[in-house]
């Protein structure tokens, strides 16, 4: 699935609009993470072209510190294309860009090779209402033919 970081069709500036507030977000634990909550903080910044992310895991919630991450999701005026980076105190760093299918706005990884396998991951935003959405972290080992869910984030405006 390496198309979305090669050609693909404009994007409006406007397609992670519905993401921008401040938001309690919880996990349930029925994916591969344990039940938890936290707040998740998106603001536009930058002359609109800049989403920046602030998430927070509640204390107790599992990890060890609790989950703290950022990310900067660029609008690049150039391809007219949505791009992202996020890191974490975790260790994680990933670049996604973005694409959709339907109504789902989807920022997806480059595939990866681990060992003899190339793995993608993509981040699934779907069930977009005005104050809340269900967030999916996939992963794919197939070329995308199958997703396995990882994590699944219920988002409500706080």
């Amino acid at each position: 699935m390496t198309r979305f970081f090669g050609k693909q069709a404009a994007q409006p500036l406007d397609l992670f609009d519905f993401w921008v507030g401040d938001w309690d977000v919880s996990w349930d634990g029925s994916s591969n993470s344990a039940a938890g909550k936290g707040r998740n903080q998106i603001t536009k910044i930058l002359d609109g072209k800049v989403l920046e992310e602030n998430f927070v895991a509640a204390a107790g919630q599992g990890a060890q510190p609790p989950l703290k991450g950022r990310s900067v999701s660029v609008f690049d005026t150039a391809s007219k294309l949505w791009r992202q980076t996020w890191v974490d105190n975790q260790g994680g760093f990933i670049v996604l860009a973005a694409h959709t299918d339907g109504d789902k706005r989807i920022f997806q990884t480059a595939p990866r090779k681990n060992g003899a396998k190339e793995t993608v991951q993509r981040m699934v935003f779907h069930n977009i209402q005005k104050n809340s959405f269900t967030w999916d972290w996939e992963s794919s080992s197939d070329g995308g033919k199958t997703w396995q869910l990882g994590w699944r984030i219920a988002y409500k405006r706080r």
